[in-house]
């Protein structure tokens, strides 16, 4: 699913660069099928962040990605990523379209194995939780304009691909971070048809419940929120305790910039509900401290969220 998305954007001129901190059997088969379908395909293995910054700086037409081996490996480029990255276009007025692939996800890997730390880069984040935006115009673009970088965590095959593909299409360039995890790879209900990739399709920013609480929600008593792979674990649980009327699930593909306009129709579409976030992570780390204020600004601290 991904190689047929990564070769439509090689169809369309994208280059492309790979590098990563080690060489997995499951990338080396990808990057040897972009050598042999592809010109203007580049891999140096085990480069540092800072190569790939300036590599990405001098290509702005490229779409240039560096994957830690784990998401919390990152942390030795702490520098980079704090200096030059999350506020390369506010300090150095450099836009810069580089993609970090930081696996993220409590997996039963150790200690050093499962937190890419999603809350540092939430917490540089340069927008404001108390500001409830205006709506005007293409809302989606101009909160990508106005953020110093994206952060998603995508729970789809198509969601992933999508989101490379606007990255690379936008008219400006912004880093992008993506704490999609590696069990998902493995996951066979974490699956896309390829209707959700042809033309007219998008990135969706958040997936809205489409089960039967979708179709009664005055019957609703719980909206829970969730991003990344503990929407599985969710879905899989509510199932087994016969709750399918009663409880939607909504996921948040993108956590930041926040999707305060979806997340508006979303929350006012079950009136009468309970609002809670779900997460793996500690509640002092992932994305609770992120999420929660801007979710009270949202319905003007008139709802608890839990």
């Amino acid at each position: 699913m991904l190689r047929k998305g990564i070769k439509k954007l090689v169809s369309n001129g994208a280059g492309i660069k790979v590098s990563r901190m080690n060489v997995v059997p499951s990338a080396m088969s990808l990057l040897m099928w972009l050598r042999e379908n592809s010109g203007d395909v580049y891999d140096f293995l085990a480069t540092p962040v800072g190569f790939e910054l300036g590599f990405a700086m001098a290509s702005p037409n490229a779409l240039v990605c560096w994957e830690a081996q784990f998401g919390d490996f990152h942390n030795t480029a702490q520098c980079i990523i704090d200096q030059f990255i999350s506020s390369g276009q506010a300090k150095w007025v450099r836009h810069n379209g580089i993609v970090l692939l930081l696996p993220h996800g409590m997996e039963g890997m150790g200690p050093e194995h499962s937190s890419a730390r999603p809350e540092r880069f939430l917490q540089m984040n340069n927008d404001d939780s108390d500001a409830f935006p205006q709506f005007d115009g293409d809302f989606e673009v101009s909160q990508l304009y106005d953020c110093n970088w994206i952060v998603v965590n995508c729970s789809t095959p198509a969601n992933y691909f999508h989101v490379l593909r606007r990255q690379i299409l936008l008219p400006f360039r912004k880093p992008l971070i993506i704490f999609t995890p590696k069990s998902l790879l493995r996951l066979p209900e974490a699956k896309s048809s390829f209707d959700e990739m042809v033309s007219g399709t998008s990135f969706r920013r958040v997936i809205a419940e489409e089960g039967p609480a979708a179709e009664t929600p005055g019957e609703v008593k719980r909206v829970i929120f969730c991003t990344g792979k503990v929407y599985y674990d969710l879905i899989k649980e509510r199932k087994n305790q016969d709750l399918e009327k009663e409880v939607a699930i909504t996921r948040l593909e993108q956590i930041s910039p926040f999707p305060f306009d979806l997340l508006k129709v979303e929350m006012e579409k079950y009136p009468q509900a309970d609002l809670v976030w779900c997460q793996e992570e500690h509640k002092n780390m992932g994305y609770y401290d992120y999420v929660k204020p801007r979710f009270r600004t949202i319905v003007n601290h008139t709802r608890p969220i839990w």
